[in-house]
Protein backbone atom coordinates (compact mmCIF):
# COMPACT_ATOMS: atom_id res chain seq x y z
CA UNK A 1 0.00 0.00 0.00
CA UNK A 2 0.95 3.63 -0.87
CA UNK A 3 1.03 5.58 2.29
CA UNK A 4 1.43 9.25 1.76
CA UNK A 5 2.05 12.63 3.86
CA UNK A 6 0.04 15.34 2.37
CA UNK A 7 -1.10 19.09 3.92
CA UNK A 8 -4.74 19.88 3.93
CA UNK A 9 -6.85 21.78 2.62
CA UNK A 10 -9.94 23.40 3.61
CA UNK A 11 -12.01 23.22 0.81
CA UNK A 12 -15.45 21.93 0.17
CA UNK A 13 -13.75 18.74 -2.13
CA UNK A 14 -12.00 16.76 -0.41
CA UNK A 15 -9.46 14.29 -2.16
CA UNK A 16 -8.18 12.92 0.88
CA UNK A 17 -7.67 8.78 1.12
CA UNK A 18 -10.87 8.75 3.19
CA UNK A 19 -12.75 10.98 1.04
CA UNK A 20 -11.91 8.30 -1.81
CA UNK A 21 -13.14 5.63 0.41
CA UNK A 22 -16.90 7.26 1.02
CA UNK A 23 -16.89 7.46 -3.08
CA UNK A 24 -16.20 3.94 -3.78
CA UNK A 25 -17.46 1.76 -0.99
CA UNK A 26 -21.41 1.20 0.30
CA UNK A 27 -22.80 3.67 2.94
CA UNK A 28 -23.20 0.53 5.15
CA UNK A 29 -19.50 0.40 5.41
CA UNK A 30 -18.95 4.08 6.32
CA UNK A 31 -19.40 3.90 10.04
CA UNK A 32 -16.67 1.28 10.28
CA UNK A 33 -14.41 3.31 8.18
CA UNK A 34 -14.69 5.94 9.79
CA UNK A 35 -13.19 4.34 13.19
CA UNK A 36 -10.85 2.60 11.32
CA UNK A 37 -9.36 5.71 9.77
CA UNK A 38 -9.92 8.07 12.77
CA UNK A 39 -11.06 10.36 10.05
CA UNK A 40 -15.19 11.16 9.02
CA UNK A 41 -16.57 11.21 5.58
CA UNK A 42 -17.32 14.27 4.02
CA UNK A 43 -21.14 16.00 5.43
CA UNK A 44 -20.89 13.32 7.70
CA UNK A 45 -23.01 14.56 10.72
CA UNK A 46 -21.39 13.94 14.41
CA UNK A 47 -22.12 12.05 17.24
CA UNK A 48 -22.26 12.88 20.78
CA UNK A 49 -19.95 10.78 22.76
CA UNK A 50 -20.43 11.24 26.88
CA UNK A 51 -16.83 10.76 28.67
CA UNK A 52 -17.34 8.12 30.60
CA UNK A 53 -17.74 5.75 28.19
CA UNK A 54 -14.01 5.78 27.25
CA UNK A 55 -13.35 4.48 30.79
CA UNK A 56 -16.12 1.55 30.22
CA UNK A 57 -14.60 1.07 26.80
CA UNK A 58 -10.80 0.58 28.10
CA UNK A 59 -12.62 -1.75 31.30
CA UNK A 60 -14.46 -3.68 28.23
CA UNK A 61 -11.17 -3.99 26.15
CA UNK A 62 -9.16 -5.25 29.53
CA UNK A 63 -11.42 -7.40 30.70
CA UNK A 64 -12.70 -9.15 27.74
CA UNK A 65 -9.14 -9.57 26.90
CA UNK A 66 -8.23 -11.07 30.25
CA UNK A 67 -11.18 -13.04 29.76
CA UNK A 68 -10.47 -14.29 26.67
CA UNK A 69 -6.66 -15.44 27.34
CA UNK A 70 -8.27 -17.78 30.77
CA UNK A 71 -10.80 -19.81 27.94
CA UNK A 72 -7.83 -20.03 26.03
CA UNK A 73 -5.25 -21.22 28.22
CA UNK A 74 -8.57 -23.53 29.53
CA UNK A 75 -8.68 -25.24 25.71
CA UNK A 76 -4.99 -25.58 25.15
CA UNK A 77 -4.88 -29.05 26.17
CA UNK A 78 -8.20 -30.26 23.68
CA UNK A 79 -7.45 -27.27 20.97
CA UNK A 80 -4.08 -26.17 20.97
CA UNK A 81 -4.50 -24.04 17.50
CA UNK A 82 -7.29 -22.12 18.64
CA UNK A 83 -6.21 -21.82 21.72
CA UNK A 84 -2.97 -20.05 20.42
CA UNK A 85 -5.60 -18.00 18.56
CA UNK A 86 -7.70 -16.94 20.74
CA UNK A 87 -4.49 -16.20 23.16
CA UNK A 88 -2.95 -13.96 20.87
CA UNK A 89 -6.35 -12.53 20.30
CA UNK A 90 -7.04 -12.12 24.10
CA UNK A 91 -3.06 -10.33 24.64
CA UNK A 92 -4.19 -7.82 21.47
CA UNK A 93 -7.51 -6.78 23.07
CA UNK A 94 -6.01 -6.52 26.73
CA UNK A 95 -2.63 -3.98 25.46
CA UNK A 96 -5.69 -2.06 23.94
CA UNK A 97 -7.71 -1.74 26.76
CA UNK A 98 -4.41 -0.81 28.78
CA UNK A 99 -3.48 1.83 25.60
CA UNK A 100 -7.27 3.35 26.39
CA UNK A 101 -6.43 3.94 30.03
CA UNK A 102 -3.28 5.27 29.22
CA UNK A 103 -4.12 7.37 26.13
CA UNK A 104 -7.11 8.64 26.80
CA UNK A 105 -8.51 7.81 30.47
CA UNK A 106 -5.26 8.48 32.21
CA UNK A 107 -4.20 11.42 30.00
CA UNK A 108 -7.69 13.11 29.80
CA UNK A 109 -8.10 12.75 33.74
CA UNK A 110 -4.85 15.03 33.62
CA UNK A 111 -6.85 17.44 31.47
CA UNK A 112 -9.80 17.49 33.66
CA UNK A 113 -11.56 15.95 31.24
CA UNK A 114 -13.45 13.05 32.23
CA UNK A 115 -15.19 13.82 35.30
CA UNK A 116 -16.85 17.23 36.15
CA UNK A 117 -15.36 17.09 39.56
CA UNK A 118 -12.03 17.84 39.50
CA UNK A 119 -11.85 15.52 42.68
CA UNK A 120 -12.71 12.60 40.64
CA UNK A 121 -9.97 13.18 37.33
CA UNK A 122 -7.18 13.08 39.78
CA UNK A 123 -8.69 10.16 42.01
CA UNK A 124 -8.90 8.09 39.01
CA UNK A 125 -6.17 9.63 37.59
CA UNK A 126 -4.01 8.18 40.68
CA UNK A 127 -5.70 4.51 40.83
CA UNK A 128 -4.59 3.97 37.28
CA UNK A 129 -1.12 5.40 37.23
CA UNK A 130 -1.00 3.00 40.35
CA UNK A 131 -2.26 -0.53 39.33
CA UNK A 132 -0.49 0.27 35.34
CA UNK A 133 2.78 1.25 35.97
CA UNK A 134 2.11 5.29 35.06
CA UNK A 135 3.75 8.17 36.49
CA UNK A 136 2.31 9.05 39.55
CA UNK A 137 -0.81 10.95 38.40
CA UNK A 138 0.24 14.82 39.68
CA UNK A 139 4.04 14.48 38.77
CA UNK A 140 2.41 13.77 35.79
CA UNK A 141 0.09 16.06 35.29
CA UNK A 142 2.27 18.76 36.05
CA UNK A 143 4.94 17.94 33.69
CA UNK A 144 2.51 17.13 31.11
CA UNK A 145 1.07 20.58 31.41
CA UNK A 146 4.63 22.01 30.46
CA UNK A 147 4.53 19.89 27.55
CA UNK A 148 1.59 22.23 26.42
CA UNK A 149 3.92 25.38 26.31
CA UNK A 150 5.29 26.86 23.24
CA UNK A 151 8.78 27.28 25.21
CA UNK A 152 9.07 23.30 26.19
CA UNK A 153 7.65 21.19 23.69
CA UNK A 154 10.67 19.84 22.08
CA UNK A 155 13.16 21.28 24.54
CA UNK A 156 15.48 19.29 26.79
CA UNK A 157 12.85 19.72 29.55
CA UNK A 158 9.83 18.08 27.36
CA UNK A 159 8.30 14.55 27.92
CA UNK A 160 8.07 13.96 24.04
CA UNK A 161 11.82 14.45 23.61
CA UNK A 162 13.06 12.87 26.81
CA UNK A 163 11.12 9.49 26.24
CA UNK A 164 13.18 9.85 21.88
CA UNK A 165 16.26 10.89 22.62
CA UNK A 166 16.82 10.05 26.45
CA UNK A 167 14.86 6.18 27.11
CA UNK A 168 14.75 5.68 22.55
CA UNK A 169 18.37 6.80 22.58
CA UNK A 170 17.64 8.91 19.29
CA UNK A 171 20.28 11.40 18.37
CA UNK A 172 19.65 14.70 16.12
CA UNK A 173 21.17 14.55 12.77
CA UNK A 174 21.52 10.76 12.81
CA UNK A 175 20.98 9.11 9.49
CA UNK A 176 17.31 8.06 8.94
CA UNK A 177 18.26 4.46 8.50
CA UNK A 178 20.37 4.07 11.66
CA UNK A 179 17.46 5.78 13.89
CA UNK A 180 15.04 2.83 12.23
CA UNK A 181 17.47 0.60 13.25
CA UNK A 182 17.69 1.67 17.39
CA UNK A 183 14.30 1.78 16.81
CA UNK A 184 13.24 -1.80 15.46
CA UNK A 185 16.03 -3.21 17.73
CA UNK A 186 14.81 -1.07 20.97
CA UNK A 187 11.29 -2.56 20.26
CA UNK A 188 13.22 -6.23 20.54
CA UNK A 189 15.25 -5.64 23.30
CA UNK A 190 14.82 -7.21 26.87
CA UNK A 191 17.80 -4.78 28.16
CA UNK A 192 15.33 -1.73 26.63
CA UNK A 193 12.27 -2.83 28.20
CA UNK A 194 13.97 -3.56 31.53
CA UNK A 195 15.22 0.17 31.37
CA UNK A 196 11.50 1.56 30.38
CA UNK A 197 9.81 -0.63 33.14
CA UNK A 198 12.42 0.32 35.61
CA UNK A 199 11.32 3.77 35.12
CA UNK A 200 7.65 3.35 35.36
CA UNK A 201 7.92 1.66 38.60
CA UNK A 202 10.42 4.41 39.61
CA UNK A 203 7.39 6.73 38.60
CA UNK A 204 4.71 5.04 39.82
CA UNK A 205 5.89 3.24 42.91
CA UNK A 206 8.79 5.94 44.39
CA UNK A 207 6.98 8.89 44.09
CA UNK A 208 7.35 11.35 47.40
CA UNK A 209 3.15 10.30 47.51
CA UNK A 210 3.94 6.89 49.91
CA UNK A 211 0.20 6.47 50.05
CA UNK A 212 0.06 6.24 45.99
CA UNK A 213 3.57 4.40 46.01
CA UNK A 214 1.67 1.89 49.00
CA UNK A 215 -1.79 1.13 47.07
CA UNK A 216 0.13 0.20 44.13
CA UNK A 217 3.01 -1.83 45.50
CA UNK A 218 0.24 -3.97 47.42
CA UNK A 219 -2.17 -4.33 44.73
CA UNK A 220 0.56 -6.11 42.56
CA UNK A 221 1.87 -8.11 45.54
CA UNK A 222 -1.49 -9.45 46.41
CA UNK A 223 -2.16 -10.19 42.69
CA UNK A 224 1.33 -12.03 42.60
CA UNK A 225 0.38 -13.80 45.77
CA UNK A 226 -2.94 -14.89 45.10
CA UNK A 227 -2.68 -16.34 41.38
CA UNK A 228 1.06 -18.39 43.15
CA UNK A 229 -1.19 -19.87 45.89
CA UNK A 230 -3.79 -20.74 42.81
CA UNK A 231 -1.26 -22.23 41.14
CA UNK A 232 -1.93 -19.64 38.68
CA UNK A 233 1.03 -18.19 38.08
CA UNK A 234 2.07 -18.53 35.15
CA UNK A 235 -1.34 -17.36 33.50
CA UNK A 236 -0.84 -14.01 35.15
CA UNK A 237 2.37 -13.57 33.92
CA UNK A 238 1.36 -14.04 30.39
CA UNK A 239 -2.10 -12.76 30.31
CA UNK A 240 -1.35 -9.09 32.61
CA UNK A 241 2.24 -8.78 33.22
CA UNK A 242 3.17 -9.31 29.74
CA UNK A 243 0.47 -6.64 27.99
CA UNK A 244 1.50 -4.26 31.06
CA UNK A 245 5.13 -4.70 30.71
CA UNK A 246 6.51 -5.50 26.79
CA UNK A 247 3.30 -5.18 25.22
CA UNK A 248 2.54 -1.75 25.97
CA UNK A 249 5.54 -0.42 26.08
CA UNK A 250 6.08 -1.54 22.36
CA UNK A 251 2.95 0.30 21.38
CA UNK A 252 3.96 3.41 23.43
CA UNK A 253 7.30 3.51 21.21
CA UNK A 254 4.78 3.23 18.43
CA UNK A 255 2.23 5.93 19.68
CA UNK A 256 4.71 8.38 20.62
CA UNK A 257 6.96 8.48 17.67
CA UNK A 258 4.27 10.02 15.78
CA UNK A 259 3.08 12.51 18.12
CA UNK A 260 5.31 15.36 17.14
CA UNK A 261 7.67 16.00 14.22
CA UNK A 262 10.59 18.65 14.19
CA UNK A 263 10.27 21.33 12.33
CA UNK A 264 13.15 23.39 10.43
CA UNK A 265 15.36 24.53 12.90
CA UNK A 266 14.27 28.58 12.30
CA UNK A 267 10.42 27.49 13.37
CA UNK A 268 12.18 25.94 16.10
CA UNK A 269 13.61 29.03 17.51
CA UNK A 270 10.97 31.01 17.13
CA UNK A 271 8.21 29.04 18.94
CA UNK A 272 5.08 30.44 17.49
CA UNK A 273 1.91 29.02 16.38
CA UNK A 274 3.35 28.22 12.79
CA UNK A 275 5.74 25.88 15.19
CA UNK A 276 3.23 24.25 16.85
CA UNK A 277 1.24 23.43 13.08
CA UNK A 278 4.82 22.09 11.66
CA UNK A 279 5.14 19.68 15.04
CA UNK A 280 2.30 17.64 15.19
CA UNK A 281 0.39 15.73 12.05
CA UNK A 282 -2.78 13.51 12.34
CA UNK A 283 -2.26 10.12 11.61
CA UNK A 284 -4.54 8.03 10.29
CA UNK A 285 -4.76 4.35 9.25
CA UNK A 286 -5.60 2.98 6.08
CA UNK A 287 -4.47 4.27 2.92
CA UNK A 288 -6.74 5.09 -0.81
CA UNK A 289 -8.66 2.80 -2.30
CA UNK A 290 -8.38 1.42 -5.51
CA UNK A 291 -9.81 3.31 -8.57
CA UNK A 292 -10.46 0.62 -10.51
CA UNK A 293 -13.36 -1.71 -10.93
CA UNK A 294 -13.54 -5.03 -9.01
CA UNK A 295 -15.37 -6.31 -12.04
CA UNK A 296 -12.11 -7.02 -13.78
CA UNK A 297 -9.41 -9.07 -12.84
CA UNK A 298 -6.84 -6.49 -12.07
CA UNK A 299 -9.38 -4.56 -10.36
CA UNK A 300 -10.11 -7.76 -8.03
CA UNK A 301 -6.63 -7.89 -7.19
CA UNK A 302 -6.15 -4.65 -6.44
CA UNK A 303 -9.12 -4.61 -3.86
CA UNK A 304 -8.17 -7.77 -2.02
CA UNK A 305 -4.96 -6.61 -1.34
CA UNK A 306 -6.34 -3.03 0.27
CA UNK A 307 -8.57 -5.01 2.05
CA UNK A 308 -6.33 -7.74 3.58
CA UNK A 309 -4.40 -4.31 4.47
CA UNK A 310 -7.02 -2.58 5.82
CA UNK A 311 -8.47 -5.39 8.36
CA UNK A 312 -4.86 -6.81 9.29
CA UNK A 313 -2.32 -3.84 9.58
CA UNK A 314 -4.71 -0.98 9.23
CA UNK A 315 -7.03 -2.74 12.17
CA UNK A 316 -4.19 -3.75 14.44
CA UNK A 317 -2.57 -0.27 14.22
CA UNK A 318 -5.52 1.60 15.11
CA UNK A 319 -6.65 -0.96 17.90
CA UNK A 320 -2.97 -1.43 19.20
CA UNK A 321 -1.29 1.82 18.61
CA UNK A 322 -3.57 4.69 17.59
CA UNK A 323 -5.63 3.95 20.30
CA UNK A 324 -8.69 6.78 20.90
CA UNK A 325 -8.09 10.08 19.84
CA UNK A 326 -4.20 9.46 19.26
CA UNK A 327 -4.52 10.02 15.33
CA UNK A 328 -5.81 13.62 16.16
CA UNK A 329 -2.99 14.62 18.32
CA UNK A 330 -2.45 17.15 16.42
CA UNK A 331 -6.11 18.67 17.34
CA UNK A 332 -5.42 18.47 20.58
CA UNK A 333 -2.21 20.43 20.87
CA UNK A 334 -3.97 23.03 18.55
CA UNK A 335 -7.18 23.09 20.90
CA UNK A 336 -5.97 21.25 24.11
CA UNK A 337 -9.04 22.55 25.98
CA UNK A 338 -11.76 21.66 23.46
CA UNK A 339 -15.12 20.41 24.85
CA UNK A 340 -15.39 18.18 21.83
CA UNK A 341 -12.61 15.73 22.52
CA UNK A 342 -15.00 12.92 22.92
CA UNK A 343 -15.75 13.37 19.13
CA UNK A 344 -11.86 14.51 18.61
CA UNK A 345 -12.86 12.63 14.47
CA UNK A 346 -15.33 15.29 13.74
CA UNK A 347 -13.88 18.15 15.88
CA UNK A 348 -10.86 17.77 13.88
CA UNK A 349 -12.40 17.47 10.68
CA UNK A 350 -14.43 20.61 11.03
CA UNK A 351 -11.58 22.90 12.73
CA UNK A 352 -10.08 21.44 9.30
CA UNK A 353 -12.66 22.82 7.19
CA UNK A 354 -13.05 25.89 8.96
CA UNK A 355 -9.76 26.56 8.01
CA UNK A 356 -8.30 26.42 11.99
CA UNK A 357 -9.11 29.78 13.08
CA UNK A 358 -6.23 31.50 15.11
CA UNK A 359 -3.41 28.93 13.31
CA UNK A 360 -1.44 30.61 10.50
CA UNK A 361 -1.17 26.85 8.71
CA UNK A 362 -3.36 24.02 7.43
CA UNK A 363 -3.19 20.69 9.32
CA UNK A 364 -0.81 17.91 8.17
CA UNK A 365 -1.27 14.55 7.97
CA UNK A 366 -0.16 11.29 7.43
CA UNK A 367 -1.75 7.58 5.90
CA UNK A 368 0.09 4.85 7.49
CA UNK A 369 1.83 4.57 11.15
CA UNK A 370 4.88 3.62 9.47
CA UNK A 371 4.88 6.34 7.04
CA UNK A 372 4.48 8.69 10.06
CA UNK A 373 6.97 7.44 12.08
CA UNK A 374 9.27 7.85 9.05
CA UNK A 375 8.15 11.15 8.59
CA UNK A 376 9.60 11.79 12.79
CA UNK A 377 12.78 10.17 11.96
CA UNK A 378 13.57 12.02 8.98
CA UNK A 379 12.82 15.21 9.83
CA UNK A 380 14.91 14.41 13.54
CA UNK A 381 18.12 13.13 10.94
CA UNK A 382 17.84 17.12 9.74
CA UNK A 383 17.99 18.29 12.93
CA UNK A 384 20.80 20.14 14.23
CA UNK A 385 21.64 19.02 17.87
CA UNK A 386 21.62 22.93 19.39
CA UNK A 387 18.09 23.02 17.78
CA UNK A 388 16.98 20.65 20.61
CA UNK A 389 17.68 22.83 23.38
CA UNK A 390 16.84 24.21 26.86
CA UNK A 391 13.29 26.06 27.21
CA UNK A 392 13.35 29.81 27.75
CA UNK A 393 12.40 31.32 30.58
CA UNK A 394 8.63 33.04 28.85
CA UNK A 395 7.04 29.77 28.68
CA UNK A 396 3.69 31.26 26.54
CA UNK A 397 0.73 28.02 26.51
CA UNK A 398 -0.53 26.48 23.91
Amino acid sequence: MTHTTTQVHAVCGRTDPRAQMAQRLPAVLQPLLTWLTARPAPGERPRVRAAWTYVAGALLWTGLGVLAGAVALAMFATHPLWACALCTLSLVATTSGLGHFQIVVFHRCAHWNVFADRAWNRRVGRLVSALLLFKQFDDYQREHMQHHKFSRILTEEDEFTDFILGLCRLEPQLPKRELWRRVLCSLVSPAFHLRFLAGRVRGSWMSADRVHNAVGIAAWAMATAACAWAGTLGAFLLLWVLPVTVLLQAATVGRILIEHRFPEPELIALRGKAFICQATSGVFAGSAPPAARATCARGFLAWTVWWADMLTAQLLTRIVVLVGDAPCHDYHHRRPSADRWTDYIHARQDDVDAGCPGYPLDYRENWGLFRAIDDTLDTLSRTPPHAVRRAPAAEPAV
